[in-house]
């Protein structure tokens, strides 16, 4: 039994014995040192100024739509799916009113290859609530096929007016609809959102 403890007892002094470090060979030292890059990254300056005002600008999903400065828009889509389907680039929904809820402005899209005419957004977008007052206005604007119809609703008795336009940029359709108090600022307001509209053709 003695033998038996002394041999195991060796066994484990032995094995705790040192071990020598390797020998690194010299030329993989220096080799490391000399590709060591030398040439340190001058910072750059932050960012020039973009050359236009941002303010009341959307810009996403390769689109960008203006909007009066107190009322930004927001992803309907992605709030209605708790962030698991959000708006893309083939179609989406945005919304936007302003502190007040006393303007409310929706714009949606869709890819509608082909399309010329955007008559079908415009039914896409006027509810049950929604009624066409007078004669659908119908331009060329920057080479897009636009309509645009004023509307009265009776979605929420606060704001009784609106209007509703549609157009063709591309592959996509759009529509954009609007809910305000007063019937006179509804036209100066789509005219807003397609002064600054641009999309990726």
């Amino acid at each position: 039994m003695q033998k038996i403890t002394l041999l195991l007892l060796t066994l484990i002094v032995t094995g705790c014995n040192l071990r020598p470090i390797p020998n690194i060979p010299q030329d993989i030292v220096s080799t490391s040192v000399v590709s060591t890059p030398t040439f340190i990254p001058i910072p750059t300056p932050y960012p020039s100024p973009t050359p236009f005002n941002l303010k009341g600008l959307f810009c996403e999903y390769q689109f960008c739509v203006g909007h009066p400065d107190d009322v930004p828009f927001y992803d309907v889509q992605a709030i209605n799916s708790n962030q698991t389907n959000p708006s893309n680039y083939s179609g989406g929904f945005l919304a936007g009113h302003d502190s007040n809820f006393s303007l409310l402005i929706q714009v949606i899209w869709q890819l509608a290859p082909g399309s010329a005419d955007p008559q079908f957004m415009l039914d896409l977008i006027l509810d049950d609530v929604d009624t066409r007052v007078g004669t659908l206005d119908v331009k060329l604007i920057r080479d897009m096929n636009v309509i645009y119809i004023p509307i009265t609703t009776t979605a929420t008795p606060v704001l009784p007016f609106g209007a509703a336009g549609a157009w063709i940029c591309g592959e996509r359709a759009f529509a954009w609809k609007v809910y305000s108090p007063q019937a006179e600022n509804t036209q100066s307001l789509f005219d807003m959102a397609l002064d600054r509209f641009t999309c990726n053709r």
